[in-house]
Order: C-alpha cells, then structure tokens, then sequence
C-alpha cells in the first residue's frame, strides 16, 4: 500500500523544469513551449487535484489533494486525504495518515528524476509526442498531446496531456501503465505566484502526535 501511494503521489508530480526536445511534431512542440513558458512564469504554485484510477481489472478509486510548490526554493508539500509529502530541499518527509507513520528521507532536487519540484513541465525531455484532435469538456477545448517514454524501461507506455486552449494551462495528465491501469490527474483549480507560508515546508512533528518517525537517512 506504502508503494502504491508513492507511486500516485509520484506521477502526479510528472505534471512541471527540463529543457531540451527532442525533434518530434512541430504543433505539439509549440503548444508544449507556451505551457512551458506559462508555468516558468510562476515562482510558486497551488494546486487543487483529483485523482481517478481505474485499474485493469475494472475496479476504480477516486481521491483528490492540493500540492503547493515553491519553484524558486525547491520546496513542496502534497497533501491527500491519506498522504502527505513535504520537502524544505533537504528533508523530505513521507506521512502516512492511516499506518500513523512518517518516513525521512534527504531531497531529491536532480532533474534527473520527476519529482514535484519539476512536475508541470516532465513532457520537455524523454517523451516523443503528437498532437492528436481536440476534445470539448464542460464547455472548455482542449488541445491533447499524446506522449510517449524514449526509454522502454518505464513502467508506463503512454501519456495523455490535455491543455485548455484558453489559457495554455494543463487540464488534466492520463498515465497508462503498462500493467492496464489509467491515473488521471485532473487540476481542478491552480495559482500562480501566491504568497505561501514557509511553515507549509517544513515538519511539525506535535501534528502528528502518537505516528512512529522513521528516518531512513
């Protein structure tokens, strides 16, 4: 179960800053640097999310969340219903609310890997990508980029990126895993460049009074 939240909490943060593309559909190419530059204007993010997974054996689960991102910083902290995840850029603490634990860890803050300090803008490197027809959703049209891993050895075959034409901003993020379930990652609400609290970004461990800290460090 550990992994698995990890697993939701990880693609999520697929969704922000590498540079670089590799030679691939010219529209798609336009449309994903307008995203690009949107979300590069922002020195921090809020983000209100939901998550839809359905999995290959037709159960499904629904859960939503807000992260909030400090890009200048590297700092960030997602929260669900279940989990939360919070980085000052050095300590990175893993809270899981039902098994009252937390795991320590040191920051990820390469580029190397997706985390959330990168996650609006995952599709700028390792993916091949097209631009396929647009679709209408509760009155907004949204242009959709279908994205493909370079690398054969991730676990996910395809990603679906859908962008509200109005505004350049990411609508929701489709994984398809290679094992037949879907995550759909939808943004219901995002700001940028709001004042946030650093208290956001750091551990206050008298929230959690009675979880077991496990520092893996």
């Amino acid at each position: 179960m550990k992994k698995q939240l990890w697993f939701i909490v990880c693609m999520l943060l697929l969704t922000f800053s590498q540079q670089g593309y590799a030679q691939n559909d010219a529209s798609a190419k336009a449309l994903l640097g307008k995203v690009s530059q949107k979300y590069n204007g922002y020195k921090t993010i809020q983000a209100n999310f939901t998550l839809d997974i359905k999995q290959a054996n037709g159960s499904s689960h629904t859960d939503a969340g807000t992260l909030y991102l400090d890009k200048s910083n590297n700092r960030y902290h997602v929260s669900t219903k279940n989990q939360g995840l919070i980085s000052d850029s050095k300590t990175q603490w893993n809270i899981m609310k039902a098994e009252q634990e937390v795991e320590v860890s040191e920051a990820n803050n390469t580029t190397d890997d997706i985390n959330p300090t990168n996650i609006f803008t995952f599709y700028n490197s390792g993916f091949s990508y097209k631009l396929t027809n647009s679709e209408k959703v509760k009155g907004l049209t949204l242009s959709v980029v279908e994205l493909r891993p370079i690398d054969s050895k991730k676990n996910y075959s395809k990603i679906k990126l859908r962008i509200n034409k109005a505004n350049n901003l990411i609508y929701d993020t489709t994984i398809f895993d290679k094992s037949g379930n879907r995550y759909t990652y939808t943004l219901t609400s995002q700001e940028g460049n709001k004042p946030l609290s650093s208290s956001l970004f750091s551990f206050n461990k008298n929230d959690y009074k009675g979880f077991e800290v496990v520092d893996l460090r």
